[in-house]
Formats: structure tokens, C-alpha cells, sequence
């Protein structure tokens, strides 16, 4: 399918979805920024890569504990205003940051200093947990079923463009100005955000006439998504492949004692992985796959962990940034693949709940991974634990294409 089709000149006329990713870049934008200059904030504080994993497990929590509840709301009150209040949430925690980074907030001795940023990042997490249902269900209301694969491919392109300036921006702005001011402009886009989320022009559906109890209602959305091999084989082989094989995290470890660079090169490194999967979302734009999605999806996560093995065994900074890279294409096939299948299965009245169980199993493995990439450091050491992560990824590929038969043999169509 030619990129001048009516189908793509349909999703650039479209203002509604247009809109939808500009709130999605903003969001990301500001989000990337915070996490890039969090890891260089805790690593200048601490100098231990076990404190880099601490992030993700002081960020997951919540989330998770928040996650279901999010689904909820998002399903049961009106989806712009939760994206603007989730949006305001994330500029008050950034600010926050700002403040510990410029002295503002005392922070006292190195270690309260550090508890005080870890309570930040918890407080994003439950920010988080309402930002991925918002964008999936108003997805579902600015594009028509036929477009979702096409529309998956320039969401994810618009999200990993996120992926790619918000690090380098941090990064560059932490080596020119310093943290409070990385912080700051991170601040800046959640606003802008906001504003983009509730100006959305979207015909959003009545809100239900009795509201079914929150336990019931997401034990609903549970049960769909447990009771569905595809749906359920996504997401745990994207969960456990992240949970093993991302090297991310450890990313400051590797520059200071591996590669030997300064914080312009972890924002480099940082959006390697997401320039990749721009690539690979700019021709799926164009082409969305259609036919052998499961064995497709498989042999994206396989390349994946091996693409990190070669990051953690290479010694050169280009090298390792090479390999980043192509690990970011693997996952950008992945990324459009999962993302169409779940909005090829979801009904519109659970969009919500199912995005927040998606969200817990694919958002919250990348902090989950990057505490168990911590501790893995701790006890095999930085290179090792990488390799062991991507050997792991390899691993949960092989369990998966056994386990989930219907997810290998997939194709699109089926879902239609």
C-alpha cells in the first residue's frame, strides 16, 4: 500500500488525531527529559548502578497500584479532562525535581537528597498509570477500524520521535545548563501537553447511565485480556523480553565505565534506540503489515535480545550506539504489532481498562527491568548482567512461540 493512498492522506487531514499526537509527543517529550536527567542526578549522587534500578522500582510501584484504577476512570469520565489532569500532574512532579536540583527544596545530606527524588518519581508513576489509557481510547474515537494499522504506525513514529529528542535534549541541556534547567523545560511540555489533550475536537461517548462497580468492572477487563491468547501472548512476551533484555537503565554505568563519555553521549545513546524504531514506523506507515504478524512480532523480539548482547559486548561508543539502534527497529516492529492488536480486539466500553492491564504489563516491565538490570549488575557485574538479559529475552521468544500458538500463526486479518 503506497503512502499517498487515501488512507494516509486521511490520517494527515485528520485534525482529531493530529491533535491526539501532538498531546502524545509533548507528554513523552517531557516525560524522556525527566528520566534522562533523573539517571544523571542519582548517579552523580550515589556512583552505584544499583541506585540506576532503584528508579524504575520507586516509579513501578505505584503505577501499578494505580494502573487498574486509571483504566477505570478513563473508561468511566470524560477521556480529555483525566489527560489534562494527568498532564498536570507530571508538571507538578517535575517541578518538584526542580526544585531538589536547584536547592530550592532541602534536600540535606546526599541520601535524604536522594529519598526526596525517588518520592518524586513515585509520584510520576501515578501520573503515569492514566497517560497510555487516554491516548488508547481517544485513539479508537479519531480514527476509523480500517486505519488502525496505518494510524499504529505514525503513533509509533511520533512516540519513539519522542523517544529520541527528549533524551537528546536532556541530555544536551544537562551538559550546556545543568539539571534544574532540564527540569524546567521537561515542566514546559507537560503544560503544553495538557493543553493539547483538552483542546481536542472528539465526539466522546455518552458516559454510562449507572456506573458498574470499580472491582467488578475491572475484574471485566481482566478477564478479557486472560481469556485471550493473543492479546495476553503480546503482552507477556513484550513484559518478560523488556524484563530481561532492556539495558537502558544501566545506561550511565556504561558511559562512565565503559565507554568513558560525559552526558552528552548518554542523551545520544539514550535515543539511539528510539531513531531505529522511527525508521522502521515511517515504512510500516507506509506498508502495515498485513499477513504473518505472530511470526513477525517473534522474530522482532528475538533480534532484539540479540542486538543487546551486542551492545553489552561492544567497547566503542559508535559500536554500541549502532546496536541500540537496531535493537530500537526490532522493537518498533514489535511496538506497531502489539499496538494494532490490541485495538483490533479491544471493545470501545473497555478500552480504558484494557490499555491500563497493557500498561502494567508493557509499561511497567521497563522499570521493572531496569531494577532487575540494577541488581544483575550488583551480582554478575555491568557487562555480564546485559548479556544474561539478552540470552533471557531469547529465551522468552522460544516460550512464547510453544505456549501461544495462536499468536505464532496470526495474521491481521483474523482480527477484522
Amino acid at each position: 500500500m503506497s503512502a499517498d493512498s487515501p488512507g494516509a492522506l486521511a490520517l494527515l487531514r485528520n485534525r482529531g488525531f493530529v491533535g491526539l499526537l501532538t498531546y502524545r509527543l509533548l507528554g513523552m517529550l517531557s516525560y524522556q527529559i525527566v528520566a534522562v536527567t533523573v539517571g544523571w542526578h542519582i548517579y552523580e549522587l550515589t556512583r552505584d548502578p544499583l541506585s540506576l534500578g532503584l528508579i524504575g522500582l520507586a516509579e513501578v510501584l505505584p503505577y501499578m497500584g494505580c494502573a487498574l484504577f486509571a483504566g477505570y476512570a478513563v473508561d468511566h469520565l470524560p477521556r480529555r479532562r483525566v489527560g489534562m489532569c494527568a498532564c498536570l500532574g507530571l508538571l507538578l512532579t517535575t517541578l518538584l525535581l526542580a526544585g531538589v536540583a536547584s536547592g530550592i527544596v532541602p534536600g540535606g545530606p546526599a541520601g535524604s537528597t536522594t529519598l526526596t527524588i525517588y518520592i518524586a518519581i513515585a509520584l510520576n508513576g501515578v501520573v503515569r498509570a492514566f497517560l497510555g489509557p487516554v491516548y488508547m481510547s481517544l485513539f479508537a474515537r479519531v480514527l476509523p477500524r480500517e486505519q488502525y494499522a496505518r494510524g499504529a504506525g505514525v503513533g509509533s513514529v511520533v512516540m519513539q520521535t519522542g523517544l529520541v529528542l527528549g533524551p537528546a535534549i536532556g541530555g544536551v541541556i544537562i551538559g550546556l545548563s545543568g539539571k534544574t534547567t532540564a527540569y524546567l523545560v521537561a515542566a514546559g511540555f507537560a503544560l503544553a501537553a495538557a493543553v493539547a489533550v483538552i483542546s481536542l475536537r472528539v465526539v466522546e461517548p455518552p458516559a454510562p447511565a449507572e456506573r458498574a462497580p470499580v472491582f467488578r468492572s475491572i475484574g471485566e477487563g481482566l478477564r478479557f485480556v486472560f481469556n485471550n491468547q493473543v492479546v495476553l501472548g503480546a503482552q507477556a512476551l513484550d513484559m518478560f523480553s523488556v524484563l530481561f533484555g532492556g539495558a537502558v537503565a544501566l545506561l550511565p554505568a556504561f558511559i562512565s565505565e565503559v565507554l568513558h563519555a560525559g552526558p552528552e553521549a548518554l542523551g545520544i545513546l539514550r535515543a539511539a534506540p528510539a531513531a531505529g524504531a522511527v525508521l522502521v514506523g515511517l515504512w510500516l506507515a507506509r506498508r502495515p503489515p498485513r499477513r504473518h504478524a505472530g511470526r513477525l512480532l517473534l522474530a522482532a523480539v528475538a533480534g532484539f535480545g540479540i542486538c543487546i548482547i551486542g551492545f553489552a559486548l561492544s567497547q566503542h561508543f559508535w559500536l554500541s550506539a549502532g546496536m541500540l539502534m537496531l535493537s530500537g527497529m526490532c522493537d518498533g516492529v514489535s511496538v506497531v504489532l502489539r499496538s494494532t492488536i490490541l485495538q483490533l480486539s479491544t471493545p470501545d466500553h473497555m478500552r480504558g481498562r484494557v490499555a491500563s492491564i497493557n500498561g502494567i504489563f508493557i509499561g511497567s516491565s521497563n522499570e521493572l527491568g531496569a531494577f532487575e538490570s540494577g541488581v544483575a549488575a550488583r551480582l554478575l557485574g555491568l557487562v555480564p548482567s546485559v548479556v544474561f538479559g539478552g540470552c533471557m529475552t531469547l529465551a522468552v521468544v522460544g516460550a512464547t512461540a510453544k505456549l501461544a500458538p495462536r499468536l505464532r500463526r496470526l495474521d491481521l486479518g483474523d482480527l477484522h
